[in-house]
């Protein structure tokens, strides 16, 4: 069964996104920014990635039941205490390693005031839950939180969820490391998108239940390639949380 549009026409704003770019390459960790590039590039998008979650028995129970991901993620207490290597500890383990938190992408995602008009309220559920997915997925995919592995994931994501603007940031910071002499990172971008391309449908995904499986075990499960192997390169600010862990 088909679902009822989620989300209102929205116009593509390649301008704004070009100026947020330029923004972003400056600043790479200026989360925000991305959010305002992928509402400008998306067009279409989100609401086609709704229809396809939509059509599946997971994902549309998931969204009519409004599954808080985040809520789970929250709780990082309970995270901690799940046996080692499963997605939980792992997922916890990263954002103490990091020095974030859960709700960190919600503050960064609201931010930018031009914000989707949802005219379903699963699709807004969807919406949230691909924002609370992002660091499952570093965990998931094996990427950390450097230029490189944020440029694989973005990749990986954009190969999940065809956002445009997903693709516009990837090619635009392969070019700017490449130039750099980076040469490591387009290829790791790439394949970022092919590991997408060739593994499950993940919005699709009821995480919270799998946080207490082992992370390898739903590698395979997901038709995901090994984690790659490649040398992070961080931004000032990532070099600044790596001292204090230290």
């Amino acid at each position: 069964m088909t679902a009822t549009r989620g989300t209102k026409r929205r116009a593509m704003q390649p301008l704004q996104a070009v100026r947020a770019m330029r923004k972003l390459l400056a600043n790479p960790d200026d989360t925000p920014l991305v959010f305002e590039i992928l509402r400008a590039l998306s067009g279409d998008s989100f609401e086609r990635l709704f229809q396809r979650v939509m059509s599946t028995p997971d994902g549309r129970r998931i969204l009519e039941q409004e599954r808080s991901l985040l809520d789970e993620l929250s709780n990082l207490e309970r995270l901690r205490t799940l046996p080692e290597e499963t997605l939980g500890r792992e997922y916890a383990r990263y954002l103490d390693d990091e020095q974030i938190d859960a709700a960190g992408l919600v503050e960064a995602s609201e931010r930018d005031d031009d914000s989707v008009v949802f005219l379903d309220e699963r699709a807004s559920v969807l919406s949230a839950r691909m924002r609370d997915m992002h660091d499952l997925w570093h965990v998931v995919c094996g990427y950390e939180r450097d230029m490189i592995g944020e440029g694989a994931l973005l990749a990986f994501t954009y190969a999940q969820a065809r956002n445009p603007g997903l693709a516009f940031i990837v090619l635009m910071a392969a070019l700017k490391m490449w130039r750099e002499g980076v040469r490591q990172a387009p290829k790791l971008m790439w394949e970022g998108y092919r590991r997408g391309r060739r593994a499950t449908f993940l919005p699709a995904v009821c995480w919270e239940d799998l946080l207490a499986e082992p992370v390898e075990e739903l590698r395979r499960r997901f038709r995901l390639d090994p984690a790659p192997s490649y040398e992070p390169r961080f931004s000032d600010a990532g070099l600044a949380v790596r001292a204090d862990n230290s």
